[in-house]
């Protein structure tokens, strides 16, 4: 039996045996192609009314119009166009060749949480098209999806406003506590 402290690759510091078992498992899985194709439809549908909200927005899509981006995580890859109307549309990645890739680099869904639960934007690879990847970024820091103001179209705007703020506070709450669990070791070979 041996007395050493576990390294980083055993599993023992990133959460434990139960944590790896999730993560390999959530890895294995992999959901049937129309599932993906109409998951992926309704994030279309549901970034198109974001961008709609926001007119500097569509202006700048309608300058990188039929530009096709690919937006890779893992296995999982996503591919759209902006349209002359500065909206988006899916590509069809087996036919199209992306002019823009951003490819996130975190491989565990559980860190790539914990980092957006902590306000920090995850790794990313950039290679491509510079003008639309410079306009990506400016959608992704001034771009935001006004919730309260959806909310009150259905219920009120007295009830939206207490629902936002609600889950305001709860997501306040839960990033305090992901900033104070503690952090894995970092794997290197330093002296321990």
């Amino acid at each position: 039996m041996s007395n050493a402290p576990p390294d980083s690759t055993s599993g023992a510091g990133a959460g434990g045996p139960p944590l790896n078992f999730l993560q390999s498992l959530l890895g294995a899985i992999r959901p049937p192609e129309w599932v993906v194709g109409e998951l992926q439809n309704r994030l279309v549908l549901f970034l198109n009314h974001v961008l709609q909200q926001e007119p500097a927005a569509t202006d700048r899509l309608r300058r990188q119009a039929g530009k096709p981006l690919k937006v890779q995580w893992g296995d999982f890859h996503f591919m759209v166009a902006p349209t002359r109307a500065g909206l988006l549309e899916r590509c069809d990645p087996a036919t199209t060749v992306p002019e823009l890739t951003v490819t996130l680099t975190e491989t565990s869904p559980f860190d790539l949480a914990r980092r957006a639960m902590a306000g920090d934007k995850p790794g990313v690879d950039i290679q491509g098209d510079v003008l639309l990847a410079a306009d990506v970024a400016w959608l992704v820091d001034n771009v935001r999806w006004d919730v309260e103001e959806d909310l009150s179209r259905v219920l009120g705007d007295a009830m939206a406003h207490t629902l936002t703020t609600f889950a305001r506070r709860a997501a306040q709450g839960l990033k305090g506590f992901v900033e104070r669990m503690p952090r894995p070791p970092a794997s290197g070979g330093g002296a321990p």
